[in-house]
C-alpha cells in the first residue's frame, strides 16, 4: 500500500493511492496515517478495504508528510561507502546516531526556507524508515517485522551550522523543513528488500546524487536493531538511513544551494519530492 497525507499544513487528511494511482480519502477508516495507523493492527484494517470503495481526492492539493505525530526523528550519519570516502571520513565501525527535530519535518514539495544566517545549505537525499511497532532491544532477525514501511526523506544540513559552531550535528539538521518526508509511506511487503532501492537528487536539472541502498555501510535491520538498544522506538517514528555521494559539502570546491534552487529527489518505488529554496521564513 502506499499511504499519504493531503491538506494545508496541520489540517492534513489520511489517504491511499489506488490501482490507478489514484488518492482515495481513507478518513472514514482511520482518523490520520499515524501511531495507530501504522501498528500491525492499523495497517491491517487499512489493507481490508477495497480503495475503490473510498472517494476521491479531488483537485491537487498539498501533500504533506507521509506520517503524522512522530515523537523520535533519528538519523544515521556516513552510512554509504561512498559519502563516508567523498568526506575523507573512515568507515564507521558503528552506526553514527543524531536527532532532527520533530518541528524540521515538512511535506514532500514545500518550499525549503533558507535559514537566517546559512551559507553552507546542502542536501542529502534518504531511505526513510517508518517503525510500526515498538522496537526494543529488538535483534536483526526481528527488526524488520517492526517495520511498517519506507519513504523519501531528504536531511537538508547546514554545513556551517553543523561543523562549524561546534557543539553537536543536530543544530545543522534541525531548521523548518530540514526533514522533507514523503510523498507516500510504502508498506514495507510492497517495498520487500530495503537494500535494493535506487536512490537519486538533483539540483535545478543537474544529477548530483545517484546511489543504492545496497551501498550502505549498516543495512536497516541492523540499523533498528541497533538504535532500539539504546532507546525505545515507538510506531510512527522515522529513522533517515544516511545518504549516497553527491552531497554539496563533498564536492571540489564545495557547492551549496541557495534561494531560487530547484531540488527533485526521489527512491524507486517510494516517488519523488519537488520543491524550491525559498527565502528565510518570517
Amino acid at each position: 500500500m502506499k499511504l499519504l497525507r493531503y491538506g494545508p499544513t496541520g489540517r492534513e487528511m489520511p489517504a491511499m493511492l489506488d490501482a490507478d494511482g489514484q488518492p482515495r480519502d481513507l478518513s472514514s477508516v482511520v482518523g490520520d496515517i499515524d501511531a495507530g495507523a501504522v501498528s500491525t493492527d492499523g495497517l491491517a484494517r487499512i489493507a481490508a478495504v477495497d480503495p475503490a470503495t473510498l472517494p476521491l481526492v479531488e483537485g491537487s492539493p498539498r501533500i504533506g508528510p507521509c506520517v503524522a505525530g512522530t515523537r523520535t526523528f533519528l538519523a544515521i550519519g556516513l552510512n554509504y561507502h561512498d559519502h563516508a570516502q567523498e568526506t575523507g571520513n573512515p568507515i564507521p565501525t558503528e552506526p553514527i546516531l543524531f536527532m532532527k527535530a520533530t518541528s524540521s519535518i515538512a511535506g514532500p514539495n514545500d518550499d525549503l526556507p533558507m535559514p537566517r544566517d546559512a551559507t553552507k545549505l546542502d542536501w542529502e537525499a534518504e531511505l526513510g524508515v517508518v517503525i510500526g511497532g515498538v522496537c526494543r532491544y529488538v535483534s536483526v532477525d526481528e527488526a524488520l517485522d517492526r517495520v511498517a514501511g519506507y519513504c523519501v526523506v531528504n536531511d537538508v544540513s547546514e554545513r556551517a551550522f553543523q561543523f562549524d559552531r561546534g557543539g553537536q550535528w543536530v543544530k545543522g539538521k534541525s531548521a523548518d523543513g530540514f526533514g522533507t518526508v514523503g510523498p507516500w509511506l510504502v508498506t514495507a511487503d510492497e517495498v520487500g528488500d530495503p537494500q535494493a532501492l535506487d536512490i537519486f537528487l538533483e539540483v535545478n536539472g543537474e544529477r548530483c546524487q545517484s546511489g543504492t541502498t545496497a551501498n550502505m555501510i549498516f543495512g536497516v535491520a541492523e540499523i533498528v536493531s541497533y538504535v532500539s538498544r539504546f532507546m525505545t522506538l515507538r510506531p510512527g517514528d522515522i529513522v533517515t538511513t544516511g545518504t549516497p555521494a553527491g552531497v554539496g559539502h563533498g564536492r571540489t570546491p564545495p557547492k551549496y544551494l541557495a534561494v531560487g534552487d530547484a531540488l527533485r529527489l526521489g527512491i524507486h518505488g517510494l516517488g519523488e519530492q519537488h520543491y524550491n529554496v525559498g527565502p528565510p521564513a518570517s
